[in-house]
């Protein structure tokens, strides 16, 4: 059984005790405690990670892995829940280094650490719903900031996350980002089949709440009239695939983040071709190339203060795991663009 399943009978369970005989408070309270607990962890973590790096010296910016296995408000597959470990095991495979391409060392805690996972299925186990939950994912992302010089790199999960990752930083800093967004779909519906946290409507969210100054859609080829409409209505900068050749140029030499508190950069798995990404939920064939993704990640000229990588699903990965090290390619050069 699925772990959406499990989660599902876990809270409709609650939910039936509730109606007979546990009380609202009771639940209430229970639920805060395993919350807590949760937030404890992250911190704790956190903690020690900062401690090691401002003890070691010589660092500005350090990025921190933070798993957020979150898949349920995927509109398709829920298998992003599974992605954070596949992940992590394919940063660390013995089949190639730890260096970047840029030169920097992944085995050096001073450029990459790792404070662990928001235990999403254990929240939702309680019968917490999809507003605290977010909430949770904020919390712990702040938590991570606290904990100078670490900077949150966020392992998905589907794109709902971002919402909640992108909300914190914003708040966080005290003020709104610029946002690089990679991906197949704008993910801007006012809220997809009614549910206005879908990883459909992730940056409809954000855009409402005022925590992006400029966001810049690269990669785009499935695309509705809302998509384009919405677009619109929050000034955001589309680039579709069907003229990315002649906005190539443009899009490899970025400068992002002057006059606010930096870059945020957001990629969804499913921006690259399926050649070279098979294990995504929403397969679009016409992507980007990983150079091109490289390239422009390599190029961008900007401070970047947070990212996340989401939508690989290793459920319809290779047997082989060839996107999961995709994934984990996408991981390594932006703790190279984040630490220094």
């Amino acid at each position: 059984m699925g772990l959406s399943k499990i989660g599902r009978k876990g809270i409709q369970y609650l939910q039936n005790r509730n109606t007979a005989n546990v009380s609202n408070a009771l639940l209430e309270k229970g639920q805060n405690r395993v919350i807590d607990a949760s937030l404890t962890l992250i911190r704790e973590r956190a903690k020690l990670k900062g401690e090691m790096i401002r003890a070691l010296g010589g660092v500005v910016a350090s990025a921190s892995l933070l798993g957020v296995p979150l898949g349920h408000n995927s509109s398709f597959l829920q298998g992003p829940a599974f992605a954070p470990p596949r992940i992590r095991e394919a940063i660390w495979c013995g089949s190639t280094n730890s260096s970047t391409e840029e030169g920097k060392e992944l085995n050096d805690p001073r450029v990459l650490t790792d404070v662990g996972d928001v235990p999403v299925q254990e929240i939702r186990d309680c019968g917490v719903d999809d507003d605290r939950l977010m909430n949770v994912v904020s919390e712990s992302v702040k938590l991570v900031m606290e904990e100078d010089p670490l900077r949150p790199l966020v392992l998905g999960g589907d794109h709902s996350i971002s919402f909640p990752v992108v909300r914190a930083v914003s708040e966080k800093l005290g003020g709104p980002v610029d946002i690089l967004h990679l991906d197949a779909h704008p993910d801007i519906y006012h809220s997809f089949e009614g549910n206005k946290y879908s990883h459909a409507s992730s940056f409809a969210r954000i855009m409402e709440g005022g925590y992006a100054r400029r966001l810049l859609q690269v990669g785009i080829r499935s695309i509705t009239t809302e998509g384009r409409e919405q677009g619109k209505k929050f000034g955001v900068e589309q680039y579709e695939m069907r003229t990315f050749s002649r906005d190539k140029h443009f899009l490899e030499n970025l400068k992002l983040g002057e006059g606010v508190k930096g870059v945020y950069i957001s990629i969804d798995v499913d921006c690259l071709d399926p050649a070279f990404a098979p294990g995504v939920s929403h397969i679009e064939p016409g992507g980007l190339s990983f150079r091109d993704v490289l390239n422009i990640l390599h190029n961008l000229q900007g401070d970047v203060v947070a990212a996340d990588v989401v939508e690989f699903n290793p459920q319809r990965d290779t047997v082989d795991g060839m996107t999961a090290m995709v994934a984990a390619k996408l991981v390594r050069e932006l703790t190279a663009k984040i630490s220094k």
